[in-house]
């Protein structure tokens, strides 16, 4: 038995070697390989889409559907409170409209930049903690720990340094979030989404 499987298998490999041959082929053909050229590829600039862009994919990895487990709602993990205040009352119908939530986060930094209007103007350009405070720095902050909180980071040099449930600070998003152009947004107390 062991001598049939033995017969079959070397027979078998003999078929195989025999059906496959390798040639060389000779050409005396140039390749040419295609220059270098600087193209202009369209990275994505540091303008208020990409700090947009940004931000939820901090907060949810860009996903409009998602609520985290503390309750935070969609792309950019809005409370309830937040956005009752920009007159957004129906949940549901927040999570299943990402038109609704793009126009939130707007109308969220609109309000944050009032509410901080005072601060920008003082503190960006200034080093905290290591961390040069830029106007978007600030906005991204505000969105995490509320316009308040990081006017009393700021007010007190960094030391009332507020973090999340999960642990992330106001420091983190004022460095991981810096240098990005939201000059397009303006302070607005009643914006609504």
């Amino acid at each position: 038995m062991v001598i049939k499987k033995f017969l079959y298998l070397s027979s078998a490999i003999i078929v195989l070697v025999s059906t496959t041959s390798l040639t060389t082929v000779e050409t005396n053909k140039t390749v040419s390989y295609p220059k270098y050229l600087e193209y202009n590829i369209p990275y994505l600039q540091k303008n208020f889409v990409a700090f947009k862009q940004a931000v939820a994919f901090k907060e949810s990895q860009g996903k409009y559907t998602v609520v985290n487990t503390l309750g935070y709602l969609g792309k950019y993990q809005f409370g309830r409170t937040t956005l009752e205040r920009l007159d957004i009352y129906n949940t549901k119908e927040f999570l299943q409209n990402p038109e609704l939530q793009e126009k939130a986060f707007i109308a969220l930094c609109k309000v944050n930049k009032w509410i901080l209007r005072k601060d920008i103007k003082r503190s960006v350009g200034k080093t905290i903690n290591g961390i040069i405070i830029t106007e978007s720095g600030i906005l991204a902050a505000a969105h995490l720990s509320g316009a308040g909180n990081v006017k009393n980071y700021l007010r007190s040099n960094g030391t009332d340094c507020f973090s999340d449930a999960y642990g992330t600070t106001i420091k983190s998003y004022l460095k991981k979030f810096a240098d990005y152009d939201v000059s397009n947004i303006k302070g607005d107390q009643d914006a609504k989404a």
